[in-house]
């Protein structure tokens, strides 16, 4: 074999080396880049956003069910505010629009209404009676449930009649949504209606924060997906 013949696969395979070499160079640095992203100070979220908030809540598992029962939260739509009219009266004059009153002597009760359901999208005709009532019902943003085993189960009454009775904590609701949510958390259960999750998620974090509830880690974990979306997204005013 000649000379020649030798030196050209090892010029080949040479070439190969220096190729072979320059790609690694090239993903090391690439690498490093993607580290020190990652390694990197994470944004801190603007004072007033939910998102702020969220990171200051407790984080725990939640306690147990023991002792509760819906009387643990007062009387049902009791007039916490004193302004002759009962909780669920006033939500339902906050939230629905084109409202009409009794005319039996009872001014706060609303008889009709159009609502948009937040937590469909849908709009509802509103119409008091044994059969139309609970076709708009009134939700407890963070459940009672929920309240009680994060925190409530140690409250005393009146603390707990105030929650089960806060406007920040009440929304008007399509019936058959609020009836699949139950006492479910962020975790388990958001709005079908995607457009309302951000402020969904933002309520709930305003009332938790108002009341020293805690969180768990699965649900502080599916609010910062929420909110993920929605950075800036404040929390409502009590």
């Amino acid at each position: 074999m000649s000379t020649t013949s030798r030196r050209v696969p090892r010029r080949t395979a040479l070439r190969y080396v220096l190729v072979a070499l320059a790609l690694l160079i090239v993903l090391a640095n690439v690498l490093g880049e993607r580290s020190a992203a990652v390694d990197g100070p994470e944004p801190v979220p603007a004072d007033g956003t939910a998102l702020a908030v969220l990171a200051r809540l407790e984080v725990k598992g939640p306690g147990p069910d023991t002792g509760y029962e819906r009387s643990e939260f007062g009387s049902a739509w009791v007039d916490v505010d004193d302004n002759g009219c009962d909780t669920r009266n006033d939500v339902l004059a906050r939230d629905l629009t084109d409202l009409t009153f009794s005319t039996r002597g009872e001014p706060c009760e609303v008889r009709t209404g159009t609502f948009l359901d937040p937590y469909t999208g849908e709009a509802i005709d509103f119409r008091r009676g044994n059969a139309t009532s609970a076709a708009v019902q009134i939700d407890h943003v963070v459940p009672l449930l929920d309240a009680w085993r994060k925190g409530a189960r140690s409250w005393d009454a009146q603390t707990r009649t105030r929650f089960a009775n806060d406007p920040l904590n009440l929304l008007a609701a399509d019936g058959p949504s609020n009836q699949s949510k139950g006492a479910r958390d962020a975790s388990a259960w958001l709005p079908p209606n995607h457009a309302f999750r951000c402020p969904y998620v933002a309520r709930q974090i305003a009332v938790k924060a108002e009341y020293g509830l805690s969180v768990t880690p699965s649900e502080a974990e599916a609010m910062e997906r929420v909110l993920a979306d929605c950075p800036a997204e404040p929390v409502p005013a009590g």
